[in-house]
């Protein structure tokens, strides 16, 4: 299996540190409101990989972070705390609005059939583990105190830019988005690894420490959380791309500078979701939810096999247009499975289901290509092997997508047994539930009905390049998709 590496920037060979276990870390959610369908991206991408590392055959431990403080409206240690925020918007406390939005992400997580972590940590059960980090760098000269905050010295590293190298200026204040000038710092690149009363006097949240009474930065709560969890080293970090600089660059430098080693080995970032108007975000009001695809009448599944279509180290552009073409592309996937036909899968283990496992292990393996996981569906359908074969093979490769394939297929054979084929003057359709077919076959019976046969053909001929196949039947005709 190979996956880019956003520190080399390249694609490389995936070998764990340790032969019984994946140790897979992902940067969680900020709970101050809903996560926007771009920020879920990530989390189905990360999914999927989570899933096909267990399909491969690893064992794997994923811990994930619940920041209900220290992440400031800028991601570079400046502005109220986001959680502060929601509170205040909501007049409810801080408590309450992490709970409430934690709950509403997992609601979420679970409608687009994404595995909740093994460990969920919040940030705000970790303080000792912060405080014991933070006490070393500062110790060893990692760190410093100023203004009453403590800061890391990034002049004390040989490479701060892991992922990217910037100019000297890149960071001038005024220059950056976000940026501004913090007298404190000694370098401009420094970074905040505890606050304390001496800034954000109304601070909901403080918590006694070395330095005064304070809370945490945003930056040391993944360090803190990753080592109490799976320890001094780690094999995959998630995240959106947003997150490698500054929060993973910070991640690094204060991890390695604690531990004194190499701490994590393969960096695994999900591009933006872009609107036509750019990046979605929450601040531009482009706050797409899955609520709100819910409302438009969209199945949570259908954005997740949306994002599947794509790679993930692509930038997405979500167009409604776009969502119903994954829609249709849907149902028509799961109509076809709800045409198969249930029974012994006689030849799973022959040639040619072996042959559709490679490939479909081909593509996953290849830095995780779900576009051509995606294709490796289809070419199940289109394979000369049993419907039972078909339906396990379907199966297993959906363990891995998680697009609930089997289920829906299972709905729609409920759904068409409870209602009645389509019918026009006593003659009877049985299909795949697919309306527009049926409309065709009905044009093509009432041609044939009026004696005009070159109508008749043509609608044939037409549902045939469709993959549609007619039988005609007495008092009716069955379709199927071929």
């Amino acid at each position: 299996m190979y996956l880019y590496n956003s520190a080399s920037h390249k694609k490389e060979e995936f070998k764990p540190n340790h032969p019984d276990i994946v140790k897979m870390y992902t940067c969680g959610p900020t709970v101050y409101h809903f996560a926007h369908i771009g920020n879920l991206r990530s989390y189905i991408m990360e999914d999927v990989l989570e899933k096909y590392l267990r399909y491969a055959g690893y064992n794997v431990k994923r811990v994930m972070n619940i920041t209900d403080v220290g992440h400031l409206t800028s991601d570079a240690d400046t502005g109220e705390d986001k959680m502060l925020k929601g509170a205040r918007r909501e007049h409810k406390t801080v408590m309450e609005i992490a709970q409430y939005y934690t709950d509403a992400f997992f609601e979420d997580c679970r409608k687009l059939n994404i595995k909740r972590p093994d460990v969920v940590e919040p940030a705000t059960h970790c303080i000792d583990e912060y405080i014991k980090i933070i006490t070393k760098l500062v110790d060893t000269g990692y760190a410093y105190l100023a203004g009453g905050n403590v800061y890391f010295d990034t002049s004390k590293l040989e490479r701060y830019y892991v992922f990217n190298d910037h100019d000297a200026e890149d960071l001038a204040v005024g220059v950056r988005e976000g940026v501004e000038e913090d007298e404190n710092k000694r370098n401009k690149n420094d970074f905040v690894l505890w606050f304390t009363k001496s800034k954000f006097e109304d601070q909901a949240l403080k918590w006694d420490s070395p330095w005064g009474v304070g809370y945490p930065g945003w930056h040391i709560e993944c360090s803190g959380i990753s080592m109490k969890h799976l320890g001094e080293d780690l094999d995959i970090h998630c995240g959106g791309i947003d997150n490698a600089f500054p929060h993973h660059t910070n991640e690094i430098a204060q991890s390695e500078a604690y531990l004194g080693h190499h701490w994590c080995n393969y960096w695994f970032h999900v591009l933006h979701l872009n609107t036509s108007s750019g990046k979605m975000s929450k601040s531009k009001g482009e706050f797409l939810t899955v609520s709100l695809l819910e409302e438009k009448g969209y199945d949570p599944l259908v954005y997740r096999f949306f994002c599947l279509q794509s790679h993930y180290r692509k930038a997405l552009v979500f167009t409604w247009e776009n969502l119903d073409n994954a829609k249709t592309a849907y149902e028509k996937l799961t109509a076809r499975i709800a045409a198969l036909k249930e029974g012994p899968a006689a030849d799973a283990d022959g040639e040619t289901a072996q042959a559709l496992r490679a490939k479909f292990k081909a593509a996953m393996d290849n830095d995780l290509n779900t576009s051509l996981g995606v294709t490796a569906l289809y070419d199940v359908l289109k394979a000369a092997v049993s419907d039972g074969t078909k339906l396990t093979l379907l199966g297993e490769f959906d363990q891995v997508m998680g697009l609930g394939l089997l289920d829906r297929a299972a709905k729609k054979r409920a759904q068409q047994a409870a209602r009645p084929a389509g019918t026009a003057g006593g003659f009877t359709v049985q299909g795949e539930g697919d309306p527009a077919v049926d409309a065709l076959v009905l044009q093509r019976a009432e041609a044939k009905k009026a004696k005009n046969f070159a109508e008749a053909d043509r609608i044939r001929d037409e549902l045939k390049a469709q993959g549609v196949e007619i039988t005609d039947v007495p008092g009716g005709a069955v379709w199927k998709r071929v």
